[in-house]
């Protein structure tokens, strides 16, 4: 089977570090401070709005339920749901496990395209049940204190702000993967030709090797990274979750 490329080990998230192990982008560590890079993505109108919220005094409160556990509790299973929807999804399922989904793709017909529009797909969900999670997250936390109102509004900015440079960014990541299923794709049937010119030309033992070319264990390698970086986004993208929920349980 082919092996990834190999490259100078990246630091860095999980996410990144799959990316760089897999294909063929560029994952130098940048020279820029967090604080700069954030400069250039904020447009003024975003830098107004953050001043704002922080140099100004939020509403004063009434002390609202902590909420932290049920909050924890609901966070660990849209979490759980989407990892499930990931390792269960049809297109991403093993081959042993696809023979009674008959909604799924023939092993023969499955191109990339099916498997970028699955990642898009998933993407979605993610991006549409995180976000509403975060937005009842920060509604528990401006019901706390007054700092934790600031907290909430800035945290409300930054999702606003960055949303956009998140989706470009992360919307690139099924491009940079079509290079890891070309990969794999060609080493298989490179070693199948190779397969082929030992075994002769006759015509049974060719009838044998282009059975054996089908879409196999190529296949399901890809599907299993395809899961991981999928699993690394989800990690990623549930980070601005976690945070609120430290303000909540110190809140």
């Amino acid at each position: 089977m082919v092996q990834a490329p190999q490259r100078t080990a990246v630091s860095g998230p999980t996410l990144v570090r799959l990316l760089a192990r897999l294909t063929a982008a560029d994952a130098c560590a940048s020279s820029q401070s967090l604080s700069d890079q954030l400069s250039q993505w904020l447009g003024w109108t975003d830098a107004i709005a953050l001043s704002t919220a922080l140099n100004t005094a939020p509403p004063a409160v009434a002390s609202g339920a902590r909420g932290a556990g049920s909050a924890g509790s609901e966070s660990a299973r849209v979490r759980a749901a989407l990892a499930d929807a990931i390792a269960g999804d049809s297109v991403l399922a093993p081959k042993r496990r696809r023979g009674s989904a008959h909604h799924a793709p023939a092993e023969a017909e499955l191109s990339y395209a099916d498997f970028r529009q699955c990642y898009l797909a998933l993407q979605q969900a993610m991006e549409t049940r995180i976000g509403s999670l975060r937005g009842r997250l920060r509604s528990l936390l401006a019901a706390q204190t007054p700092d934790m109102t600031r907290l909430a509004v800035v945290d409300a900015i930054m999702e606003r702000s960055l949303g956009a440079r998140e989706r470009s960014l992360l919307g690139a990541v099924p491009g940079m993967l079509k290079s890891h299923f070309e990969r794999l794709q060609k080493a298989a049937q490179a070693e199948q030709a190779a397969q082929v010119q030992s075994e002769g030309a006759s015509r049974d033992q060719a009838g044998a090797a282009a059975t054996r070319a089908q879409p196999g264990a190529w296949l399901d390698v890809f599907r299993k990274d395809m899961q991981s970086v999928l699993l690394a986004e989800l990690d990623i993208r549930f980070q601005p979750v976690e945070g609120l929920l430290a303000a909540l349980r110190i809140s």
